[in-house]
């Protein structure tokens, strides 16, 4: 693993509870981390719109939280963003409004993390919105199938130009046929409003082919909505390590990493706690 992929796991990992969650067995732990060359800013949003929140991850970064058992909702993450410090600003892509914590859906296109954590878990990337960011959802020390999951392709670079959305010349979001062309046809409405009646279109295709396990139009169910139980969640944006890569969460006073049912010491958690701690005073002295 080359020293890129390394850095964040042992970055300030930012502990926050978000929206009254308890660190618990009835918590599932999510750990975001920033592979990007650059800032984003991940947006959290609860299915109902009645919880949101929203912060900047700089390149390298990594964070913590802990969204409670039925929670469904949303993650995505927002590029070019702009915010004073009192939170209101502006984003390229994934914008959610004038605001850095998110009260509604974010602005196509955004590549989308979906999940409802019911007693089975169901969770998936979906590029219904579009896409803007490569994401992967890794299912770490859960039961069942746990498939990992994403869209690793920058699909920026292969968007074609009736679809992409611009700034100053570079392609910075690439936007689904429904919300380009507003058909029923691309939209599966009206008429095609079956999954019968709406089979998938040159242009879900291109997204299908590039990410297999992502949904790339509406009826796209059968091969890119997935379950497990009993598991944390390891969202990456812009990784392009391959699955078999190793990632690890913090639960229950526990590190936990995928591919083994093994867990680390608390001890040795400190000591990466540590060693994170100390990165972050340095980069904050310099």
């Amino acid at each position: 693993m080359d020293d890129h992929h390394i850095k964040p796991l042992f970055r300030v990992f930012l502990v926050f509870i978000l929206l009254g969650a308890r660190i618990s067995e009835g918590a599932r732990e999510f750990t975001l981390i920033n592979y990007c060359q650059t800032t984003i800013w991940p947006a959290i949003l609860s299915g109902d719109n009645s919880n949101g929140d929203g912060l900047a991850l700089k390149a390298g970064q990594s964070v913590v939280f802990t969204l409670p058992d039925g929670w469904k909702g949303r993650i995505w993450g927002r590029t070019g963003c702009n915010f004073d410090l009192n939170g209101n600003g502006s984003c390229q892509t994934g914008s959610c409004g004038s605001s850095l914590k998110c009260s509604t859906s974010g602005k196509t296109p955004a590549t989308l993390a979906e999940f409802n954590l019911v007693p089975v878990n169901y969770y998936d990337v979906s590029l219904v919105d579009g896409f803007n960011l490569p994401i992967t959802v890794t299912p770490v020390n859960g039961q069942g199938n746990c498939t990992i999951v994403g869209c690793e392709k920058d699909l920026l670079d292969n968007c074609p130009s009736e679809l992409s959305i611009k700034d100053d010349s570079k392609t910075v979001g690439c936007r689904n046929a429904c919300d380009m062309f507003d058909t029923d046809e691309y939209c599966c409405r009206g008429a095609y409003s079956t999954s019968d009646t709406c089979p998938p279109t040159n242009y879900s295709k291109l997204f299908k082919k590039a990410c297999p396990t992502a949904y790339s139009y509406a009826y796209d169910d059968s091969s890119s909505l997935f379950t497990c139980s009993d598991a944390d969640y390891v969202i990456s944006f812009c990784t392009k390590s391959g699955k078999n890569e190793r990632v690890c969460t913090y639960h229950i006073n526990r590190l936990i990493c995928s591919g083994s049912l093994r867990r680390a010491s608390t001890r040795k958690w400190l000591v990466v706690l540590l060693l994170s701690f100390v990165s972050l005073c340095s980069s904050l002295l310099l």
